[in-house]
């Protein structure tokens, strides 16, 4: 992996780190804030800790598709100018 892609997956790892306590509303939902400032919950489908495994998965994927190669071969095709579009 290049410098730059090291570097971009720790900017997203650092940036999307889970912050203070998990609170229960007593109905069985679960929620935990992200430094980003998203707030990650259970659902009817998933955990909480499935929910933050994703989280930093996309973010992770974000930060490597907008440093990576143009014309690297790729699963999800990159947006205009050659990179993916960022969210």
């Amino acid at each position: 992996m290049s410098a730059t892609m090291r570097r971009a997956k720790s900017v997203a790892r650092a940036a999307h780190a889970t912050i203070g306590q998990l609170h229960e509303d007593g109905h069985g939902g679960v929620r935990i804030d992200c430094s980003c400032g998203m707030v990650l919950t259970n659902g009817p489908d998933w955990t909480v800790d499935e929910h933050i495994r994703l989280h930093r998965a996309e973010a992770r994927y974000l930060a490597l598709s907008a440093v990576a190669p143009a014309g690297m071969p790729r699963l999800v095709p990159p947006g205009p100018g050659g990179r993916a579009p960022l969210r």
